[in-house]
C-alpha cells in the first residue's frame, strides 16, 4: 500500500502508524480576487502624475486632483473585488454596506474627465471621456452585489453577533502568523495553516446556521486567544534558542487544538443533521393527520 512520503529530516516529520491524516494548508485556497487587471488601474494614474509635471497652474493642479481620484478609485476597486469574493463564498451574506465597484467606476470617469480637462481644456469633451471611462469600468469589473443572499428567516442580530466573532477568530489567526514568521520554522508554519483551515471549517459551519455560535463562541474566542499568546511565546523562545523540545511541544498543541475543533465541527453538523430530521418527521406528521399519505 502507498504511503505517504516522509522521514524524521523531512519538514512534515516522519509519518506515524495509524495517524489521520492531515489536510493541506492549501485545502479550499482560492486565486486572490483582485488579480492583475485591478492593479493595473493604479497605472493611469501614476502617468497622469508624471504627464501634469510639465504643465502650467491650472494643468498641474486639475492633474494632480486627477491623480488622487483615480489612486482612490483604483483602491475602492480593490476592496470592492474582495468583498464581491467573500460574498459569493458564503452561504449566509449580506449585500456590502458600501458599493466600492461602483463607486470606483464613479471615480475613473471623474479622474479621466480632470486629465482630459487639465490637457485639452474642453469641458465637452472632458465631459464625454469621463462617461466613456466609467461605462468601460462597469463593464469590465461589474457592479456590487446589490441583495442579501440565504438571509430569509435569519435573525440579524444573531447574524451580527457572528460576524463580531468571526472576525475577532480572523484577527487571533491573523496575529499568529505574524509571530510564527519570526521563528522561521517552516514546518511549524506549514501546520498552523493546516489547524487554521479546520478553524475556518468550523467559522463556516457557524456562518451557516447562527444558531451554532454558543457552542461555538468558546473555541473561536478562548481557545484561539490561548493559541495566540502561545504562538507568540513559542515564536520568541524558538527564534532566540532553536529549542527543539518547545517545537515539538508547540506541535502537539496544535494536533490537540486540531482534534478539539475538528470534533466539535462534526458534532455541531450531526446536529444540523438531527434537526433536519425532526423537521422532517414533524411535517410528515402535520401532512398524516390533514390526510396526506406518503408512499
Amino acid at each position: 500500500m502507498a504511503k505517504r512520503f516522509g522521514g524524521k529530516y523531512s519538514p512534515q516529520g516522519a509519518p506515524t502508524e495509524g495517524s489521520t491524516p492531515r489536510r493541506s494548508g492549501f485545502a479550499g485556497a482560492k486565486v486572490d480576487p483582485v488579480g492583475a487587471r485591478a492593479n493595473l488601474m493604479f497605472l493611469p494614474a501614476v502617468v497622469l502624475l508624471l504627464m501634469s509635471l510639465t504643465q502650467g497652474a491650472l494643468g498641474l493642479t486639475l492633474g494632480l486632483a486627477g491623480t488622487a481620484v483615480l489612486a482612490l478609485g483604483a483602491w475602492l476597486l480593490r476592496g470592492g473585488l474582495v468583498a464581491e469574493a467573500a460574498w459569493h463564498t458564503r452561504k449566509v451574506a449580506r449585500r456590502p454596506a458600501m458599493p466600492r465597484k461602483i463607486a470606483a467606476g464613479l471615480l475613473a470617469g471623474i479622474g479621466t474627465a480632470l486629465a482630459a480637462l487639465s490637457h485639452e481644456g474642453n469641458l465637452i469633451a472632458a465631459v464625454l471621456f469621463g462617461v466613456a471611462a466609467t461605462g468601460l469600468h462597469l463593464f469590465a469589473f461589474g457592479i456590487d452585489p446589490l441583495s442579501d443572499k440565504g438571509m430569509e428567516g435569519i435573525d440579524t442580530f444573531q447574524q451580527d453577533r457572528v460576524a463580531r466573532v468571526v472576525d475577532e477568530a480572523e484577527a487571533h489567526m491573523a496575529a499568529m502568523n505574524d509571530a510564527l514568521k519570526r521563528s522561521g520554522n517552516m514546518r511549524v508554519i506549514t501546520r498552523m495553516q493546516q489547524f487554521q483551515t479546520v478553524v475556518r471549517d468550523l467559522i463556516r459551519t457557524v456562518e451557516d446556521d447562527p444558531r451554532d455560535l454558543t457552542a461555538a463562541r468558546k473555541y473561536l474566542g478562548v481557545y484561539l486567544l490561548g493559541a495566540r499568546d502561545a504562538s507568540v511565546k513559542f515564536a520568541d523562545i524558538y527564534a532566540r534558542s532553536q529549542d527543539t523540545k518547545a517545537r515539538d511541544d508547540y506541535l502537539a498543541l496544535l494536533d490537540d487544538l486540531e482534534k478539539n475543533f475538528t470534533d466539535r465541527t462534526t458534532k455541531l453538523m450531526l446536529d444540523d443533521h438531527s434537526d433536519l430530521t425532526v423537521e422532517i418527521e414533524v411535517l410528515r406528521d402535520r401532512l398524516q393527520r390533514e390526510g396526506v399519505r406518503l408512499d
